[in-house]
């Protein structure tokens, strides 16, 4: 394996009970520093390689490596441990609770009864600063905006120490204007040395971000390619 690689997966199948063949010997190599794009239709098993390396799904076949050394995740916390994050296009948040208790849930500073919500709000806005990424600390989930929520997912991840970022789908829920906001983020991301995959089927949006995308089709990985090309 090359070097450059901070994320690999070789030869992973998977086949779900009954039979189903989701994914055959496909093949993913992502290096650091890059936003490597995931690209194929609904069906092609995007979405279930991305559970595999979360670790939401185990491999049937293959072998997934992160910085060089092959990992075995039982779950997306021992993926999360290995430094991936991953923003689904549900977003796993509460909407009662502010933006910043969101951010903080299940790493509480304080403890189980009494959340330190002082020191939520000054850690929501020193990442929201850091990576460009404003959200408003104090507001309720169910009061922002889609475009809002998903900047806040990205935060989550990041403060669970992600440096290398999964995203499925992200921009299916933004306008164009958000859209646009969203890819100068993840180049500023990209460019202060985390490594992003970006899920998609929007060829001109792959082509306007991305470095590098691995193609998928049928279960398959039908190869990899510069963006412009």
């Amino acid at each position: 394996m090359e070097q450059s690689n901070i994320l690999e997966a070789k030869n992973i199948t998977k086949v779900y009970p009954g039979g189903v063949v989701a994914n055959h010997n496909v093949n993913l190599s992502v290096r650091k520093g890059e936003i490597h794009a995931l690209v194929g239709e609904n069906g092609a098993g995007k979405s279930t390689l991305m559970k595999m390396l979360f670790g939401m799904l185990a491999p049937t076949e293959g072998a997934i490596f992160v910085d060089g050394k092959e990992v075995h995740f039982s779950s997306s916390s021992d993926a999360i441990a290995a430094g991936l994050g991953m923003v689904h296009q549900h977003f796993m948040q509460v909407p009662s609770m502010t933006v910043a208790e969101n951010l903080i849930l299940g790493s509480e500073t304080g403890n189980a009864w009494k959340v330190d919500r002082k020191k939520a709000v000054q850690i929501t806005k020193e990442l929201s600063e850091k990576y460009n990424l404003n959200v408003i600390s104090t507001e309720k989930v169910k009061n922002i905006s889609l475009a809002m929520r998903q900047k806040l997912e990205i935060l989550k991840a990041l403060y669970r120490g992600a440096h290398i970022l999964i995203l499925d789908e992200p921009t299916a829920v933004l306008t164009p204007q958000e859209t646009e906001e969203l890819f100068e983020q993840l180049k500023l991301l990209r460019d202060s040395g985390h490594t992003i995959i970006f899920i998609s089927h929007k060829l001109n949006e792959v082509k306007e971000l991305c470095n590098r995308m691995t193609i998928l089709r049928d279960g398959k990985t039908m190869g990899t390619y510069r963006s412009e090309e």
